[in-house]
């Protein structure tokens, strides 16, 4: 048997990969993280499965119903939000399943932050202005940063952030970021995105916590700051569509027309 850990994207059903789909709808069990991943994602799963909802489930336990299915033989689909290979939390599920030698796949999935970036309807990587996307976190409950990885010293790079499990520490994020990005960088605030109940908030550094405390956020939310983020930015355009400037599929430069 295989335990199939499936990227399930961000909420909307319609975002998962073809291979998902067809693995979640054929494997006779499925656990899923239901406070993350909708019933809708996994009612595809065939007939008769074995269907869990992860949510309250310990790590224990969860690898309990896995050793039960393998000892039936049969497949499992481990259903993940947006890409198990960011915050996941698969590495110590993987470690338990070498140790008792079953084998494992990893489906990759759609990520929160290009799935907010597209509700936004935007790059975030625009010409001269940002070319970089740090993906991280803030530590709140969950497991410490470590020290290298403050949020300060990824701020110094001026980089697009997207900022998962911040949304209750607004203002160690406008402490933290406001010395190197400014009070009015541009700030955007993705609440559930791809679920019907959706919402986007945008305003600065210096505002947001306020609009965010008004409608009430307080969970499952992604954060993207940094300069990147206006919605009207003077840019030059990229060296991709040039015509001026060759490459290896384009190697003569055109000549601009009089």
């Amino acid at each position: 048997m295989t335990v199939f850990f499936i990227g399930a994207g961000p909420g909307d059903p319609e975002l998962l990969t073809l291979k998902a789909a067809r693995l979640i709808a054929s494997c006779p069990v499925c656990l899923y993280a239901g406070s993350l991943v909708p019933a809708e994602v996994v009612a595809q799963a065939p007939e008769g499965a074995v269907v869990r909802d992860t949510a309250s489930m310990t790590l224990d336990e969860t690898h309990a119903e896995i050793l039960a299915a393998e000892a039936r033989g049969q497949d499992v689909a481990r259903v993940h939000s947006g890409d198990p290979s960011l915050y996941g939390a698969i590495a110590e599920q993987i470690r338990r399943l070498k140790a008792d030698g079953i084998g494992y796949e990893i489906v990759p999935g759609v990520p929160a932050y290009a799935a907010a970036a597209a509700a936004l309807g935007q790059e975030l990587t625009v010409p001269e202005v940002a070319q970089s996307i740090v993906l991280t976190r803030m530590s709140m409950k969950s497991t410490s940063m470590p020290e290298g990885e403050r949020l300060e010293v990824f701020a110094r790079s001026g980089a697009t952030l997207a900022i998962h499990l911040g949304i209750r520490a607004l203002r160690e994020i406008e402490r933290q970021l406001v010395p190197h990005y400014g009070a009015a960088c541009p700030v955007a605030v993705v609440y559930r995105v791809g679920w019907p109940d959706q919402m986007i908030l945008r305003g600065t550094l210096g505002d947001i916590r306020e609009a965010v405390r008004a409608a009430k956020i307080t969970r499952t939310a992604l954060i993207l700051v940094g300069p990147a983020m206006a919605r009207e930015n003077a840019f030059p355009e990229s060296a991709l569509y040039d015509a001026a400037k060759p490459h290896v599929l384009r190697p003569r430069a055109l000549k601009p027309e009089t």
